[in-house]
Protein backbone atom coordinates (compact mmCIF):
# COMPACT_ATOMS: atom_id res chain seq x y z
CA UNK A 1 0.00 0.00 0.00
CA UNK A 2 1.07 3.57 -1.12
CA UNK A 3 0.16 6.54 0.14
CA UNK A 4 1.32 10.19 -1.11
CA UNK A 5 0.27 12.37 1.91
CA UNK A 6 -0.01 16.43 1.30
CA UNK A 7 -0.41 18.39 3.81
CA UNK A 8 -3.10 21.44 2.43
CA UNK A 9 -5.23 24.16 3.65
CA UNK A 10 -7.83 22.90 0.87
CA UNK A 11 -8.60 20.12 -1.91
CA UNK A 12 -10.98 19.23 -3.87
CA UNK A 13 -11.64 16.62 -6.58
CA UNK A 14 -14.18 17.48 -9.78
CA UNK A 15 -15.36 14.61 -11.67
CA UNK A 16 -17.36 15.86 -15.39
CA UNK A 17 -17.39 19.47 -13.82
CA UNK A 18 -18.94 18.55 -10.72
CA UNK A 19 -17.04 18.60 -7.68
CA UNK A 20 -17.60 14.95 -5.49
CA UNK A 21 -15.10 15.62 -2.67
CA UNK A 22 -14.01 18.52 -0.87
CA UNK A 23 -11.98 19.48 2.31
CA UNK A 24 -10.91 22.43 4.78
CA UNK A 25 -7.28 22.13 6.64
CA UNK A 26 -6.13 18.59 6.58
CA UNK A 27 -4.86 15.46 4.14
CA UNK A 28 -4.85 15.14 0.69
CA UNK A 29 -4.43 11.31 0.41
CA UNK A 30 -3.59 9.85 -3.51
CA UNK A 31 -3.68 6.04 -2.30
CA UNK A 32 -2.80 3.23 -4.23
CA UNK A 33 -2.92 -0.87 -3.33
CA UNK A 34 -0.40 -3.90 -4.50
CA UNK A 35 -1.67 -7.02 -4.96
CA UNK A 36 -0.29 -8.48 -1.52
CA UNK A 37 -2.10 -5.70 0.68
CA UNK A 38 -4.50 -6.67 3.44
CA UNK A 39 -6.36 -5.85 6.09
CA UNK A 40 -3.36 -5.37 8.28
CA UNK A 41 -1.85 -2.85 6.14
CA UNK A 42 -5.27 -1.23 5.89
CA UNK A 43 -5.33 -0.58 9.73
CA UNK A 44 -1.67 0.31 9.86
CA UNK A 45 -2.04 3.12 7.09
CA UNK A 46 -5.03 4.84 8.55
CA UNK A 47 -3.83 4.34 12.01
CA UNK A 48 -0.77 6.24 10.93
CA UNK A 49 -2.37 8.88 9.28
CA UNK A 50 -4.70 10.10 12.18
CA UNK A 51 -1.41 9.80 14.43
CA UNK A 52 1.54 11.64 12.39
CA UNK A 53 2.12 15.02 14.17
CA UNK A 54 2.49 17.23 10.78
CA UNK A 55 0.82 20.26 11.47
CA UNK A 56 2.50 23.33 13.37
CA UNK A 57 2.23 23.87 17.43
CA UNK A 58 2.32 27.04 18.76
CA UNK A 59 6.22 27.36 18.37
CA UNK A 60 5.78 25.96 14.93
CA UNK A 61 7.15 22.84 15.37
CA UNK A 62 5.43 20.16 13.73
CA UNK A 63 4.13 18.65 16.49
CA UNK A 64 0.13 17.92 15.97
CA UNK A 65 -1.69 15.28 14.82
CA UNK A 66 -5.16 15.65 12.67
CA UNK A 67 -6.33 14.20 15.34
CA UNK A 68 -5.16 17.48 17.46
CA UNK A 69 -6.55 20.04 14.87
CA UNK A 70 -9.64 18.51 13.67
CA UNK A 71 -8.47 18.17 10.26
CA UNK A 72 -10.09 16.51 7.26
CA UNK A 73 -9.36 13.75 4.38
CA UNK A 74 -9.46 13.60 1.05
CA UNK A 75 -8.94 10.53 -0.11
CA UNK A 76 -8.41 9.50 -3.86
CA UNK A 77 -7.43 6.31 -5.66
CA UNK A 78 -4.25 6.29 -7.61
CA UNK A 79 -2.88 2.80 -8.94
CA UNK A 80 -0.39 4.90 -10.67
CA UNK A 81 1.32 5.06 -7.84
CA UNK A 82 2.49 1.55 -8.66
CA UNK A 83 3.72 2.64 -12.16
CA UNK A 84 7.15 1.25 -12.84
CA UNK A 85 9.17 3.15 -15.64
CA UNK A 86 12.22 1.36 -14.93
CA UNK A 87 12.68 -0.06 -18.46
CA UNK A 88 11.11 1.76 -21.86
CA UNK A 89 9.08 4.88 -22.24
CA UNK A 90 5.65 4.20 -21.17
CA UNK A 91 4.97 2.49 -17.43
CA UNK A 92 4.58 -0.62 -16.50
CA UNK A 93 1.02 -1.02 -13.65
CA UNK A 94 1.56 -5.13 -12.99
CA UNK A 95 2.73 -3.82 -9.36
CA UNK A 96 -0.87 -2.58 -8.51
CA UNK A 97 -3.78 -4.69 -7.23
CA UNK A 98 -6.01 -5.58 -10.18
CA UNK A 99 -9.26 -2.93 -10.22
CA UNK A 100 -11.46 -5.36 -8.35
CA UNK A 101 -9.45 -6.23 -5.28
CA UNK A 102 -8.16 -2.26 -5.30
CA UNK A 103 -11.44 -1.42 -4.99
CA UNK A 104 -12.18 -3.47 -2.59
CA UNK A 105 -9.45 -2.19 -0.63
CA UNK A 106 -10.34 1.52 -1.54
CA UNK A 107 -14.17 1.03 0.16
CA UNK A 108 -12.87 -1.00 3.41
CA UNK A 109 -9.90 1.71 3.90
CA UNK A 110 -12.07 4.76 2.97
CA UNK A 111 -14.26 3.17 6.08
CA UNK A 112 -11.13 2.70 8.13
CA UNK A 113 -10.19 6.71 8.12
CA UNK A 114 -13.95 7.34 8.68
CA UNK A 115 -13.96 5.37 11.91
CA UNK A 116 -10.79 6.91 13.09
CA UNK A 117 -10.77 10.61 11.66
CA UNK A 118 -11.66 13.51 13.21
CA UNK A 119 -12.98 15.67 10.90
CA UNK A 120 -14.71 15.07 7.62
CA UNK A 121 -13.42 12.25 5.13
CA UNK A 122 -14.53 12.95 1.49
CA UNK A 123 -13.35 11.07 -1.50
CA UNK A 124 -13.18 10.79 -5.29
CA UNK A 125 -14.19 7.89 -7.13
CA UNK A 126 -12.64 4.60 -8.05
CA UNK A 127 -11.56 4.64 -11.55
CA UNK A 128 -12.98 7.93 -13.27
CA UNK A 129 -11.21 10.71 -14.44
CA UNK A 130 -10.79 12.90 -11.68
CA UNK A 131 -9.22 16.70 -11.73
CA UNK A 132 -7.65 17.33 -8.13
CA UNK A 133 -6.94 20.48 -7.04
CA UNK A 134 -5.25 21.58 -3.73
CA UNK A 135 -3.31 24.08 -1.52
CA UNK A 136 -0.51 22.47 -0.52
CA UNK A 137 0.40 23.58 3.34
CA UNK A 138 3.60 24.13 3.62
CA UNK A 139 4.64 22.79 1.57
CA UNK A 140 4.63 19.36 3.50
CA UNK A 141 4.43 16.21 1.35
CA UNK A 142 5.15 12.56 2.33
CA UNK A 143 5.23 9.46 0.81
CA UNK A 144 4.18 6.47 3.19
CA UNK A 145 4.55 2.52 2.36
CA UNK A 146 3.23 -0.88 4.26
Amino acid sequence: MRVVLQRVTSASVTIEREVVGRIGRGFLLLVGFGPDDDEDALDWMADKLVGLRLFPDDEGRMNRSLEDVGGDLLAVSQFTLYGDTSRGRRPSFVGAAPPERAEALYERFVARLRERAPGAVETGRFGAMMQVELVNDGPVTLILER
